[in-house]
């Protein structure tokens, strides 16, 4: 395991804020790494080196229907122990060390191997497959000293670590991956260690979650996913919107609208005014996923199959702004940001408090 004194770069907290920034190609074109990595780096003042990351979609397509395993080790003997279980319960196509490239900023960087999966019917059981992962990446990041599953979804990544956010893109040689969907977040931890693992996005087979702000709910969001079957082991309250999207959309197979409706539940005050079948799917909803309302200050990009959905809270304590050019839709923390990339965007605006916006692939 990490000593924490060591991973950490500042003796105190920074006074900073998290920075956001993502991007679909809707019409499915594949753009390379340098465009994210340039608008993460235009949002450096909202982190402080304690960790960045990235969550990219559509990297993968000679093993698009494989389960992608990205995996931490602290050294090769915990390769040895984390390579041992991934090979006892799946089938490895192929294997390799992900390519990185020396940064003067990254520091001790861990090792980090990319696995890709089938499953043999005679694992699964009465299982699912999505369950089966699920279950095993869950066992692995509690049980297995020194190892972390940091994704494990299909024809997408995620690559994250201390440093400050384009530094580990320029570490993991993200310039080099050509793929359809971005999503990048520079890191100011609140209230959690700045360590390799608890880095952002925070994944789910194919979700993930970037984050700005706290989950003041975070105590009964874990309750209520524990008796779900998740257990949160990477120490920080994002954790548990990676779980909640998965409970929500895979396993209850709830519309994207609607979760977005649990996450951000419109106040009691706003449920009165309603009427019909709006106000009793409201007041279902918060009846029945009462300990899925995410409480705090929070703005979100939540990764997908075939797209991705940005959320703030329900009083928009934390920024988040949308544009179009084109069939590309960014979100990011800043205007700045976006701009900088795609100077002459056709429409930009501010999704209102709770309001979800999406970005879908249009195949």
């Amino acid at each position: 395991m990490y000593n924490l004194d060591e991973v950490i770069p500042y003796g105190e907290k920074d006074t900073a804020g998290c920075g956001l920034i993502g991007f679909i190609r809707q019409d499915g074109t594949k753009v390379g790494g340098s465009d994210i990595i340039k608008g993460i780096e235009h949002l450096k003042e909202r982190g402080n080196g304690l960790g960045g990351g990235f969550a990219v979609y559509g990297l993968y397509d000679k093993f698009a229907d494989k389960y992608a395993f990205h995996v931490m080790y602290d050294d090769n003997c915990s390769r040895e122990r984390g390579e041992e279980f991934i090979k006892a319960n799946f089938d490895v196509v192929h294997e390799e060390q992900i390519p990185t490239r020396k940064n003067p900023k990254i520091v001790n960087p861990p090792l980090f191997y990319r696995y890709f999966c089938e499953i043999a019917d005679t694992k699964l059981g009465e299982k699912m497959p999505d369950d089966y992962v699920v279950e095993k990446v869950l066992l692995i990041n509690k049980k297995i000293d020194g190892v972390f599953v940091i994704s494990s979804g299909k024809n997408m990544g995620a690559f994250k670590g201390v440093g400050e956010a384009h530094d580990i893109g320029d570490f993991f040689r993200l310039d080099e991956y050509k793929a359809h969907t971005w999503i990048a977040h520079s890191r100011f931890p609140t209230n959690t260690p700045g360590w390799w693992g608890g880095a952002h996005p925070f994944t789910t087979l194919n979700y993930s979650v970037v984050h700005n702000g706290e989950i003041s709910s975070y105590g009964i969001n874990k309750r209520c996913l524990e008796s779900y079957g998740y257990e949160c082991t990477m120490r920080t309250d994002t954790e548990v919107v990676a779980y909640a999207v998965d409970l929500l959309s895979r396993r209850h197979k709830l519309p994207w609208d609607v979760v977005a409706k649990v996450l951000a539940s419109p106040f009691w005050k706003d449920v009165y005014q309603l009427t019909g079948e709006q106000k009793e799917l409201a007041v279902r909803l918060r009846s029945v996923y009462s300990g899925l309302l995410l409480n705090g200050p929070f703005a979100f990009i939540i990764g997908f199959d075939g797209g991705f959905m940005a959320l703030s809270d329900r009083v928009k304590l934390r920024p988040l702004v949308a544009g179009k050019k084109g069939k590309t839709l960014y979100v990011a923390s800043e205007e700045g940001a976006i701009r900088l990339i795609a100077p002459d965007l056709d429409s930009i605006w501010h999704p209102k408090a709770g309001e979800p916006t999406f970005g879908f692939l249009e195949k």
